[in-house]
């Protein structure tokens, strides 16, 4: 039995939920996953896996064993890397999730350059706005919007969202422009809620080093961006949306920037993988890919220089409970 390739066998496995999923991400025959992860448990002398015809879950023996897997294999992907990387053009299945409105507005449109670039890379593109467990899903990176949570994956920051208030037309005609933060009591908004938790988002605003949080009246709430977005269009109430999903709007008519001297907080961006694949070609070419192309977005920019040199200064592990809730945004 070659150790290693059973190793990384077993922890396609486990991110794939599923023997065929991990064959075919590996390009290798269904029946030589089972030999191998059998001929793994014998070595160990240990069960690794539950596993009957409709599920999949690891013992606590493997769970404790695929933490294991993952830093290891991490670290000699990384000692390899300089000798490797160089001849090793990105090549192969790639599968990343992200949330709608990023993938319309700014991934798609540059996707050309993206093949051009890459051809051989073989990308798979999920949008929407729900919470993935990358493990479970076999996906191999998504981008998140928001303040990250700790977890045991892996994290780089490549943008930011900056966001505005925004009202319509007939909003503004019936209930007047808001002059300040401080003065919403009459005013309605459109809520957006977390998908993770199920928790509204109030309203947020920061001028001169002063930030407000303030909890404006409601009777509307969305879990989706570009939802949220409708609701605003169709004069429902106050929204804070990213200023690159509301500048069309704002330039036809159908929305009005107000509270403008009182900007919400801007909102990190983040490509997020798992640790076990955080060097492949195909993940870090896609990591690097997508930055470029964020940075050149206007909407999305200004980070201070020394903030992108903290940025690009390397990958950041944050750490958590093994399966203790995956890293999301908002």
């Amino acid at each position: 039995m070659d150790k290693l390739q059973a190793m990384r066998v077993f922890t396609r496995v486990v991110e794939t939920n599923s023997f065929s999923r991990a064959a075919e991400s590996m390009d290798l025959p269904k029946g030589s996953v089972t030999r191998l992860i059998k001929e793994l448990e014998a070595y160990l002398d240990t069960r690794l896996l539950n596993r009957n015809t409709r599920s999949l879950s690891l013992t606590s023996g493997g769970a404790a064993y695929y933490e294991q897997c993952a830093r290891i294999l991490a670290e000699i992907d990384e000692a390899e890397a300089p000798f490797t990387e160089a001849p090793r053009a990105p090549k192969g299945k790639l599968r990343v999730d992200m949330p709608s409105s990023v993938g319309r507005l700014i991934v798609v449109p540059a996707l050309d350059e993206f093949r051009a670039k890459y051809p051989d890379v073989d990308l798979t593109l999920g949008f929407g706005d729900r919470l993935v467990d990358l493990v479970h899903e076999g996906i191999d990176c998504t981008l998140r919007i928001g303040n990250l949570g700790d977890s045991t994956l892996v994290a780089r920051r490549v943008g930011l969202f900056h966001l505005l208030t925004a009202a319509s037309p007939g909003y503004i005609r019936e209930f007047g422009v808001p002059k300040s933060p401080h003065l919403l009591e009459g005013h309605r908004a459109v809520n957006y809620f977390s998908s993770r938790t199920g928790r509204m988002i109030n309203m947020n605003f920061q001028m001169a080093g002063e930030a407000i949080t303030v909890k404006v009246p409601s009777t509307l709430a969305a879990n989706d961006g570009d939802a949220h977005l409708l609701c605003g269009l169709k004069g429902f109430g106050l929204i804070q949306i990213p200023r690159i999903l509301a500048q069309p709007h704002l330039d036809n008519g159908e929305l009005v920037e107000v509270l403008s001297d009182w900007n919400p907080a801007p909102l990190p961006i983040s490509a997020v993988f798992p640790q076990s694949r955080h060097l492949s070609p195909q993940v870090r070419a896609f990591v690097t890919w997508v930055s470029e192309t964020f940075e050149r977005c206007t909407s999305l920019r200004p980070e201070s220089s020394h903030q992108a040199n903290q940025r690009d200064a390397g990958l950041q592990f944050l750490r958590g409970p093994l399966y203790g809730g995956i890293i999301h945004g908002i």
